[in-house]
């Protein structure tokens, strides 16, 4: 997952609203969001290549997400795969702060990644990269948030700009088709615009949009994900390549 928006205890009766991109090789082998046959109560996308996933929910009001920190220097071709502390959460009955406090002391043999994690009462964004917050586990306040392979809300063009259109939909009550109409979006962030992360400039200018295109690497997939006030949940995908 690269990109993901979402609302948290502001919609009366929908406490979580997410909408995401699914950016990866289009060589790395997926499967389409199911319901598990090893694990019934996920349902989620799967990689098979590792075998975790990038975002999923359960029967029981769930939720997990997981974006990388993109910084190639310092990448490790040994570290374990970051979608097993997706699917791991989903099939756990842990509190979202006690699977926090259990993946903590390995976290770090991790190469980099964000973490979003709800229990049916807490939201939760964990990073094994930056600050004390981070790093510790943060509950989220009540707002409107914005994440791809950095920070939580780090002024990125596309979570800017994304994060403003999730708004605005979520206050005319969108349908749902609209999300996915966002999160098409090709637009590519001028220069002066563009974070440096050691990609060099012509990949931060293919990375740099919403919807990302280019020969061997790109959006793969788009979701949405609804969790209701009773812990209903609701997952769509729109599966691209």
């Amino acid at each position: 997952m690269c990109l993901i928006v979402f609302s948290w205890q502001i919609i009366p009766g929908m406490p979580l609203i997410a909408a995401a991109n699914r950016d990866e090789f289009y060589a790395r082998p997926s499967k389409s969001a199911a319901w598990w046959e090893d694990q019934p109560d996920i349902y989620a996308g799967r990689d098979l290549q590792s075998g975790g996933t990038w975002l999923g929910i359960t029967k029981n009001g769930r939720f997990a997400a997981l974006t990388n920190v993109r910084s190639p220097a310092e990448r490790r071709d040994d570290a374990p795969s970051r979608g097993e502390l997706v699917s791991n959460f989903l099939s756990s009955d842990l509190t979202a702060a006690d699977y926090i406090a259990q993946i903590q002391p390995k976290a770090d043999s991790y190469n980099g990644f964000n973490l979003l994690i709800h229990d049916g009462e807490q939201l939760i964004w964990y990073s094994n990269r930056g600050d004390a917050d981070s790093r510790n586990g943060q509950p989220l306040a009540p707002g409107v948030y914005g994440l791809s392979n950095a920070s939580l809300d780090t002024c990125w063009p596309k979570v800017v700009r994304t994060k403003a259109q999730f708004s605005s939909l979520l206050c005319q009550g969108a349908p749902d088709d609209t999300y996915f109409e966002m999160l098409c979006d090709t637009t590519r962030a001028g220069d002066c615009r563009l974070p440096s992360t050691g990609v060099g400039i012509e990949r931060e200018r293919v990375l740099s949009s919403v919807f990302i295109e280019s020969p061997d690497y790109g959006t793969r997939s788009s979701t949405l994900v609804k969790i209701s006030a009773q812990g209903e949940t609701l997952l769509k995908e729109h599966v691209i390549r």
